[in-house]
């Protein structure tokens, strides 16, 4: 049986229900990061395994690739996992309904998922335009460790977008489930106040991708900072799931046209550049989604339903009573 959280109760909140116990959420997690790891490890095995028997050649690590598009779909895959055990979490462990993972109102606002995409497309091509501009300025646009490449071809390149397009999304979205979500709540269970919540999510996200530069790992961390608070303001994760989406979609389609989908660069490697833009670029995203969150009066809280009205009285079928004469009355 599903126990909601009390009406009133914010989003960092949602899993502070009547059979909150200080043990679900640790075993929750345990859940989300072992059940991932698990799948990791199976479809490395079965890939290695395939890739034995086909007689594919060895890549860097010396086990059998299945070129870079292959490579990074298993990684995609083994990512995307993680969104239905973060449900499985919130419904099995926590016994609260699996949509207050997604928002306060126990579901995905898919509306306001689309003007958050809206907003979320300019803001990604101005951090990419912005940040190559200012490399560019700098005379750094043509350092890093960027893979040789080049136009794969019409029918490559379409294939690969196919490939992307089904599996990035589900991807992006399992992270924010993760940290803006699972991880939010999880820490919002104990304490009131939302900050330590944003801030250990910040910290694990940036974590999650890898040491690379100062830069990066700081520009990961107010990234995460940003969607978070954004996550509680507005009440659910459309906005920074949406932002995610897109900036992965953008940027692996066009590693995908290069031919460098086997580049293995990501956000934490970012020089200081990138680090400024990003910064700039980010926080007006925020200030936008917030002003569009004002005006159209986004529930931030669990909504006070009303209680369901009981059946209509009858009306009654005796005659009236007579009427008193006032003159003779008392």
């Amino acid at each position: 049986m599903m126990t909601p959280p009390p009406p009133g109760t914010p989003y960092h909140r949602l899993a502070r229900t009547e059979r909150h116990d200080w043990w679900r959420p640790v075993l929750g997690s345990v859940l989300i990061l072992g059940g991932t790891f698990m799948v990791l490890c199976l479809l490395t095995g079965v890939a290695f395994s395939a890739g034995e028997l086909a007689d594919r050649p060895n890549g860097a690590d010396g086990l059998p690739t299945w070129g870079p598009l292959g490579d990074l779909v298993l990684l995609l895959a083994g990512i995307a996992v993680a969104l239905p055990l973060v449900l499985l979490a919130a419904g099995w462990v926590q016994a609260r309904p699996v949509g207050t993972v997604s928002s306060v109102l126990g579901r995905l606002r898919w509306r306001w998922l689309g003007v958050c995409a809206l907003v979320a497309v300019p803001t990604v091509l101005a951090l990419l335009g912005g940040g190559l501009g200012l490399l560019t300025l700098t005379g750094n646009a043509d350092e890093g460790g960027s893979v040789d490449g080049g136009w794969p071809g019409w029918a490559g390149f379409l294939g690969a977008v196919a490939v992307l397009l089904a599996l990035v999304p589900l991807q992006a979205a399992a992270e924010e489930y993760v940290f803006r979500g699972w991880l939010l709540q999880a820490v919002g269970a104990f304490l009131r106040t939302p900050w330590p919540a944003i801030a250990v999510q910040a910290v694990l996200f940036a974590a999650a991708h890898g040491w690379g530069t100062r830069w990066g790992f700081v520009d990961l961390m107010i990234m995460a900072g940003l969607t978070g608070w954004l996550t509680i303001r507005t009440g659910g994760l459309e906005a920074a799931i949406t932002l995610h989406v897109v900036n992965n979609v953008i940027a692996f389609v066009g590693s995908a046209a290069l031919g460098q989908l086997a580049a293995e660069e990501t956000a934490a490697d970012a020089p200081w550049e990138m680090f400024v833009v990003s910064v700039v670029v980010h926080a007006a995203y925020t200030g936008v989604v917030l002003w569009l969150a004002r005006r159209r009066r986004l529930p931030t809280v669990l909504p006070w339903y009303p209680t369901p009205a009981g059946p209509a009285p009858q009306r009654s079928t005796a005659p009236p009573p007579p009427a008193v004469d006032e003159a003779y009355a008392g």
